[in-house]
């Protein structure tokens, strides 16, 4: 998961696109010593400029918690964990000062404080309480009591973890050190390294048998192989996640240039040009970068598109108000490209920038279909929630949108072919319908 400050820019880029000054005191440029404040729009977040960095504060209307800190590397440039954030000044506001809350920080040892502030971040930033039926305010109301000052870290860890049980939603995760709890959709697995390897060595031997060569990528991450017979050439692309490429360099950088690696060695002229057709397996995905899916999508296209809109919740007492749509854009690479028909297979396991993917193909100008089964249903970026204690609450606040404005939040994205996905009996049986449909799919295009 991101950290919090890193997601500041993630529907915008720059502050000057997602904020505005809610406080002003001092200058910008160097040797700026007094802190000019912005408030972002939604996030929940004050940001302090000074010429060493960038502090962030995660506010809600019962806290200040000193959240990330970013080093200024640049002008109006700073970075964090990877991450470069770009500031641009917009018009001044009246001088003001941090919240309030600021200069009186929530006792690190009550778990009542701990109670609060978790209640509350969800309260004023997840926008999904309405569609899943669940009354938050209640929630509150049942639990609170329960809150003693004597209550345990345990006990508290264990509270919060039955708060977002009825959820379901894998982008909401309670941690506390090196303990998370996460309760994804009913009936789908929230893919990991045993699943991931399973299905890894089942579609290498079952579904590639005969392809030559399987090329692998990314430590087996990434798979690609031409399947030969019938009329033409298909293409089989299997994307595990997009994120966790290079295991000495956990950067978006070094991800991004492994999947530049990949995408030259599959995408040659002479196979982009030759293919009948392209299976996308996405049916075991765990999420990771946005960015790097749209960089995929910018290789399967002539037409520039829109992938999504994204939009963040911006009002703390009304669920319904979000940040103006961004609209995510799909320019065609510079690189050869493949435009023909694609068969996208997805399930529960397709998760998060799985999903994002799979989205951004929906309108993608040419043919794709979607085979499998229903995406596990999480789509925004997660923000971290920092609790007086120093236990974590990951929660989503963003919605994409389609062309239409359409959401596909808790249900997932649905298939357009439903087929069964990695089934005990699928395994059994040494079946694989989702491909084998997608096969015979493309053959007939």
């Amino acid at each position: 998961m991101r950290t919090s400050l890193a997601l500041v820019p993630a529907v915008a880029l720059t502050l000057a696109a997602v904020a505005a000054p809610a406080a002003v005191a001092g200058s910008e440029g160097p040797g700026l010593r007094t802190p000019t404040l912005w408030r972002t729009d939604g996030y929940g977040t004050v940001l302090a400029l000074t010429e060493d960095g960038l502090q962030e504060y995660q506010t809600t209307a019962v806290s200040c918690v000193k959240g990330d800190f970013a080093a200024r590397s640049g002008p109006g440039t700073y970075t964090t964990g990877g991450a470069v954030l770009t500031v641009r000044p917009g018009p001044d506001h009246d001088h003001a000062a941090l919240p309030a809350a600021c200069a009186h920080p929530l006792p690190a040892d009550d778990p009542r404080a701990a109670f609060d502030v978790f209640w509350q971040s969800f309260e004023e930033n997840y926008p999904f309480f309405a569609a899943k039926g669940i009354d938050w305010r209640a929630v509150r109301d049942r639990y609170r009591p329960q809150v003693h000052a004597d209550t345990t870290r345990d006990e508290l860890f264990a509270l919060f973890s039955r708060m977002v049980k009825p959820l379901h939603d894998a982008h909401v995760v309670v941690q506390d050190g090196d303990r998370h709890y996460g309760e994804g959709r009913p009936g789908t697995e929230i893919p990991g390294p045993e699943l991931n390897d399973k299905v890894r060595k089942f579609v290498i031997a079952r579904d590639l048998k005969g392809a030559s060569p399987v090329q692998e990528f990314a430590g087996g991450l990434i798979t690609y192989a031409d399947l030969k017979g019938g009329t033409g050439t298909l293409g089989y692309l299997r994307i595990a996640t997009f994120s966790g490429y290079n295991p000495d360099d956990d950067s978006y950088a070094a991800d991004l240039t492994e999947l530049d690696r990949a995408l030259t060695a599959v995408l040659t002229p002479d196979r982009t040009r030759h293919l009948r057709g392209l299976i996308i397996d996405l049916r075991v995905n765990g999420g990771g970068a946005d960015s790097l899916g749209i960089h995929i999508a910018e290789r399967l296209t002539d037409t520039p598109y829109v992938a999504y809109a994204k939009r963040a919740r911006n009002d703390p007492a009304d669920p319904t108000r979000f940040t103006r749509p961004e609209p995510i854009r799909v320019t065609p690479a510079k690189a050869p490209r493949y435009t023909g028909p694609i068969a996208v297979l997805t399930g529960g396991s397709t998760v998060s920038a799985g999903e994002t993917f799979t989205q951004a193909l929906i309108d993608r100008p040419g043919r794709t279909v979607r085979i499998g089964q229903a995406t596990q249903g999480v789509f925004s970026d997660t923000m971290a929630r920092r609790l007086p204690n120093g236990m974590v609450a990951w929660l989503p606040n963003e919605e994409f949108l389609t062309r239409t404005g359409r959401t596909f939040d808790g249900t997932g994205i649905p298939p357009q072919l439903t087929e069964p996905v990695f089934t005990k009996e699928e395994f059994a049986k040494n079946r694989d319908s989702a491909f084998d449909t997608a096969v015979n799919v493309l053959r007939r295009s």
